[in-house]
């Protein structure tokens, strides 16, 4: 007898997953969704579909004697053609609660996309197996927390010992809602994006629903958060409308009414913060979209460029300077009948002094050591006492 036919296998189900929204069954085992079906179902487009299943924030968590951990996946990893590669997922291991290990997998599925063309090609590949050993005997508390960067689809659990779900410390839940930077582009792990560093510096249960690309204000995203059950709420609002070029100032005022009038059918008086965006220099006065530089594409490096007008503000585009006016003014107003709402400018968690100190590598995202500010200064205001999510209930 191997090592391996030792071990106990364990189904994975939706009992022992965190953070995820939904989990669908597959051939092979499960994926996890941080959007349900039915918002899903509502725009079928790539990006959409590629942020909400990579699971961000998403974890495994179980209680067990087990000294040995093995977990089968499949990953899906994105290629860029022209671009640098992007770096490979990883697993971050906690063992009640203190980091305890980190590790990748290899194989997997690889779309590897054209952006010049809009073109994509899939090819597949074998599961890869995470494997963490040399754990104390004693009943712990597991979690491991899945690639935030990688579509991850979890094919088997394997243990020495048994493994039950892990039990509800009684934490606040935090749902928060925001772009690529609440997703966690180019953190270092699934554990160090900037709001998996505020839950754990606050002690709060995070769901996140940052999503790449996809905080448009989507209604079917409004109903996502009205519908699950949280302590907290915070919903981060901007940059992706002014990248996209979505739309102009006429129709962002009521869509951001519109998305909160939803969130508070759910939660009516839940502590619910409205964050705006963090500087980001080339779109503080210029319009969207945004655009990739082809001259440093050329040379190997990505980034991004902004592609308006500073003068197309006067007919209603929109600036992150716009934006964070608007969102001020009405965020003020509800509050005058809502004590629950809270506003935060964004540049108190990353301003100009910050850009000048850890400028944004690609334009647009944060890197490792600007998540860890971003998530420290978040925990710091928005958990203070004087903070607005200080009557939490803990």
């Amino acid at each position: 007898m191997n090592a391996q036919d030792a071990l106990i296998t364990t189904p994975v189900t939706a009992e022992l997953l965190r953070g995820a929204l939904e989990v669908e069954r597959t051939e092979h085992g499960v994926l996890p969704h941080r959007l349900p079906a039915g918002a899903r179902a509502q725009y079928a487009d790539a990006q959409l579909a590629m942020a909400e299943s990579q699971p961000s924030g998403v974890r495994l968590a179980f209680r067990t004697r087990a000294t040995v951990l093995e977990l089968d996946t499949r990953r899906t990893k994105r290629v860029y053609v022209g671009a640098p590669p992007r770096p490979d997922g990883v697993y971050d291991l906690l063992v009640d609660g203190r980091p305890a290990g980190r590790a990748g997998v290899t194989g997997g599925n690889t779309v590897t996309i054209d952006m010049a063309t809009g073109s994509a090609r899939t090819s597949y590949g074998p599961v890869g197996t995470l494997r963490f050993d040399g754990l104390a005997e004693s009943v712990k508390d597991i979690e491991i927390w899945l690639p935030h960067n990688e579509t991850t689809e979890l094919v088997a659990l394997r243990t020495d010992a048994p493994v039950e779900p892990a039990p509800d410390r009684g934490r606040p839940v935090w749902l928060h809602h925001g772009s690529s930077i609440s997703h966690g582009s180019d953190a270092a792990s699934p554990t160090t994006t900037w709001p998996a560093l505020a839950a754990s510096l606050a002690g709060v249960e995070l769901i996140n629903l940052g999503l790449a690309g996809g905080a448009l204000l989507d209604p079917f995203t409004a109903r996502a958060l009205r519908d699950t059950p949280a302590d907290l709420i915070s919903v981060k609002i901007g940059i992706n409308l002014v990248n996209a070029d979505l739309m102009r100032l006429r129709a962002f005022g009521p869509a951001v009414h519109g998305f909160l009038d939803t969130v508070r059918e759910g939660h009516p008086a839940t502590p619910l913060l409205v964050v705006s965006p963090v500087l980001c220099p080339i779109h503080e006065d210029t319009p969207g979209p945004s655009a990739m530089d082809l001259s440093a594409l050329g040379e190997g490096r990505l980034r991004f460029m902004a592609t308006g007008d500073p003068a197309e503000r006067a007919q209603g585009k929109l600036t992150l300077g716009v934006i964070r006016d608007e969102l001020a003014r009405i965020v003020a107003a509800r509050a005058a009948e809502d004590p629950h709402l809270h506003h935060l400018d964004g540049r108190a968690l990353y301003g100009e002094a910050d850009s000048a100190e850890l400028p944004l590598p690609d334009g647009l995202h944060p890197d490792a050591a600007t998540h860890r500010r971003i998530g420290e200064r978040f925990a710091a205001l928005a958990f203070a006492p004087d903070g607005p999510f200080r009557n939490d209930g803990r």
